[in-house]
């Protein structure tokens, strides 16, 4: 067949798996993030720190996460129960770096939270995060994927 192979693929792809949706996912209500959140809080965000790692197999490359923590400086607890004044919080970002278009999946957390910025973060505690069934650890998970809210104070 004398055709684009990626194209192919896709077309192959989205006949054997026609539940799989393409496009972006849509950011969930304000509404959704409360539900899920098991703590919410309103902070700024003293440093932001990441580190970069690959998916897939070395000759495709697959995506190139980028793995972040916000160190928050609480100022309003609205939800849970928090003791400290200063809590990490965890979240991602990835860009395709393989062949051919990226397979069907999430995309990056957004908006992303910056060092300075002033933010209402809901966060998942040992909970499902709207991503995955959240880790066992007692760290906090930005609700995927809209977790995050700028704010003016």
């Amino acid at each position: 067949m004398n055709g684009n192979p990626t194209l192919l693929f896709s077309v192959l792809l989205s006949l054997l798996f026609p539940s799989v949706v393409w496009g972006a996912r849509a950011p969930s209500s304000t509404e959704k993030l409360e539900r899920i959140a098991t703590h919410i809080v309103l902070g700024e965000v003293r440093a932001v720190y990441s580190y970069k790692e690959r998916d897939g197999m070395p000759l495709l490359s697959g995506y190139e996460y980028e793995r972040k923590v916000a160190e928050v400086k609480i100022e309003k607890v609205e939800k849970g129960k928090i003791a400290e004044s200063l809590v990490y919080v965890r979240y991602w970002s990835r860009a395709w770096k393989g062949i051919g278009l990226p397979p069907p999946g999430g995309q990056s957390y957004d908006p992303q939270p910056k060092k300075g910025q002033f933010c209402r973060f809901y966060l998942a505690k040992n909970a499902y995060d709207g991503w995955s069934k959240g880790s066992k650890d007692d760290g906090y998970n930005v609700v995927y994927l809209n977790g995050v809210q700028p704010l003016e104070r």
